[in-house]
């Protein structure tokens, strides 16, 4: 796991300078006071003023504040030295408070105590840890009882597809349980970033969350499925509202999205 994880690291700290210059994130509009939680979250979450918010693989803490402009008090975690410091970084510069916890999410509990009344991850976040059983474990852990537990992520249908070919080519398994590893140029938000890498990701099946939930003591309150996504996933999507990507109407509809929202008894 060492190797996949120091790679992934690796990864992530190049990304984080790319990824802050990039338009894709927009950095000057969110400083200048602009939401960069979707519709969705904000809907599905509710009302979070005054609650105590973890949020899981923050990246460089754009969510995170995010939710702290609306009032809550946040806590962010990532495994990625450069992206906890930006994120510390931005706390400062425009005065939002927030906790930035740099920890591999398997190590969390080592480096974090308390409990809160949300947890919250998102968007390209899961195919990156391999164990959906620790997962769970983990958000039951850090999680009050009565708190909620509120993910939006990729279907993990859509990860059997090739996302170079110009209509759906099935190229990975649904069930895959190894590795993947994917030589990586430049990053998701700037395909022409001067960068190279590897990334190591693992595809889980929708079993596979929700019983790792399950399992872990959780109560699923629904479980919603989405024929759009929030970025170009495959090259022949179309953009219809600004910043969610449907399929083009002569092509099947397949779940591209999901999100769940879980309590704590």
């Amino acid at each position: 796991m060492d190797e996949y994880r120091k790679s992934n690291q690796a990864l992530w700290n190049a990304w984080t300078h790319i990824n802050a210059n990039s338009e894709f994130y927009d950095l000057e509009a969110f400083k200048r006071g602009k939401q960069s939680l979707h519709a969705l979250e904000l809907e599905e979450i509710g009302d979070v003023s005054g609650k105590s918010l973890l949020h899981l693989q923050c990246h460089f803490g754009k969510d995170t504040l995010s939710w702290a402009r609306l009032g809550a008090e946040v806590t962010g975690v990532d495994f990625s030295e450069e992206g906890i410091k930006l994120a510390r970084s931005l706390s400062d510069e425009l005065n939002i408070p927030a906790k930035f916890v740099l920890s591999d999410l398997y190590d969390l509990p080592n480096a974090l105590s308390g409990q809160f009344d949300i947890i919250f991850t998102s968007y390209g976040v899961l195919g990156w840890l391999p164990d959906m059983k620790r997962w769970g474990e983990i958000i039951a852990h850090f999680l009050k009882p009565g708190g909620i537990f509120y993910v939006a992520e990729v279907h993990p249908f859509l990860w059997v597809f090739d996302d170079d070919a110009s209509d759906f080519k099935v190229k990975y398994s649904y069930f895959h349980k190894e590795p993947i590893r994917f030589d990586v140029k430049g990053s998701y938000a700037d395909p022409d970033a001067d960068y190279t890498g590897v990334e190591y990701g693992w595809n889980h099946t929708m079993s596979d969350y929700i019983n790792a939930l399950v399992s872990a003591g959780l109560q699923l309150e629904f479980l919603h499925e989405f024929p759009y996504i929030c970025w170009k996933a495959l090259p022949f999507m179309e953009e219809r509202e600004k910043g969610w990507w449907h399929l083009p109407d002569d092509r099947a509809m397949i779940p591209l999205m999901f999100s769940i929202k879980a309590t704590k008894r």
